[in-house]
């Protein structure tokens, strides 16, 4: 059985990946997680010790890193662990920095240090994935797509770091022969993500009759992939993928953020036909712009498609019915999340 370092696997597209590994191949996953508020062990499948282990731990703890190489052996590390929402960043941009770029930069030291130790088979075998986000590329017109040779140009709190340590594990390839390959995705959605992001915050939201708040004019323009796709992604570039190469990955489905909110609420109101605060397009409220908030990002996706025969299997229709359909449905994780049961027994606190 194959062992593999995941780190940020409780937030959602790592925990995502580990429930399709554990499912489909004979794979055993040492997942290392901080547990920010974000990370969910609920959306993990259970830590049995043999096909997933969890442990709490910072990326940025070399000696943790270090000790979790060394006892696991695994043939490859898969990066997930981020800061990742946007608001958050702009009102606490440090946080961001010391994750995203000082804890991304130790574990590739450590990662490193491994490799260095491995046979000359083993070093042949290994990777280091590093996965991404096209919000690193800055801001579209009105046409065009980002493609991998696409300059930097990242706007947000968010984006720098991430532009940064996208920057670092390229340095580590080029510099020390570490064999890396890294993914940059588009907007994911999907069944267990937290409720800060658009798409689950709308669901819900809907759900209880509270506002849906819009930013600026609704207008702004973003491609989205399904979230078990970008995990067939993923899959497919860990197989197959060049080193030293950086796959671009986006479900080539471009949606106004107005438009989203407004299928959200059609799709919850057939499903959910007598909610006393119906339609929930009535719900709909406009609010002042976020700072540095890119008008349209949308992803070119051909060289992955080309090389690696992926494709995502959801459109936006049938994935958005799926992913509504899932948050509607009754669910101890939306329970949980919404209670804050999820972090009160992490913490070691009585529920409220």
């Amino acid at each position: 059985m194959k062992t593999l370092l995941v780190t940020g696997g409780t937030g959602f597209i790592g925990s995502c990946c580990i429930r399709r590994a554990v499912r489909r191949f004979d794979t055993a996953i040492i997942n290392l997680d901080k547990l920010t508020y974000a990370g969910n062990p609920d959306s993990l499948p259970n830590s049995d010790g043999r096909h997933h282990r969890l442990v709490q731990g910072d990326i940025g703890d070399r000696e943790l890193v270090k000790s979790l190489l060394s006892e696991y052996q695994p043939v490859a590390a898969v990066n997930f662990a981020t800061e990742s929402h946007v608001d958050r960043s702009i009102d606490g941009p440090l946080e961001f920095v010391q994750t995203n770029v000082v804890g991304t930069c130790r574990l590739l030291e450590e990662v490193r240090g491994h490799v260095a130790g491995l046979d000359d088979v083993a070093k042949q075998s290994f990777r280091c994935l590093h996965v991404s986000t096209d919000e690193v590329y800055g801001s579209l017109g009105d046409t065009g797509l980002f493609t991998e040779d696409t300059p930097y140009s990242p706007n947000s709190p968010y984006s720098a770091p991430k532009a940064a340590s996208d920057h670092f594990v390229r340095a580590y390839l080029h510099t020390y022969g570490l064999p890396t390959v890294m993914t940059n995705c588009s907007n994911n959605y999907g069944p267990y993500q937290f409720p800060e992001k658009l798409i689950p915050l709308m669901i819900l939201s809907a759900l209880k009759g509270k506002p849906l708040p819009v930013y600026g004019d609704g207008m702004n323009v973003r491609d989205w992939l399904f979230a078990e796709d970008h995990c067939a992604a993923i899959e497919a570039v860990f197989k197959s993928g060049r080193i030293g190469e950086c796959y671009n990955v986006g479900g080539n489905d471009e949606q106004t953020n107005i438009d989203i909110v407004l299928t959200i609420c059609r799709t919850v109101d057939r499903l959910c036909p007598n909610l006393p605060h119906a339609p929930s397009e009535s719900l709909i409220t406009y609010v002042t712009d976020r700072p540095g908030h890119g008008r349209r990002y949308a992803i070119d996706a051909s060289k992955i498609r080309n090389e690696l025969s992926w494709q995502p299997a959801q459109d936006f229709a049938s994935g958005i019915e799926n992913t509504v359909q899932w948050y509607v449905d009754p669910s101890r994780w939306v329970e949980r999340v919404q209670s804050g049961d999820y972090r009160h027994e992490r913490l070691g606190l009585k529920s409220k």
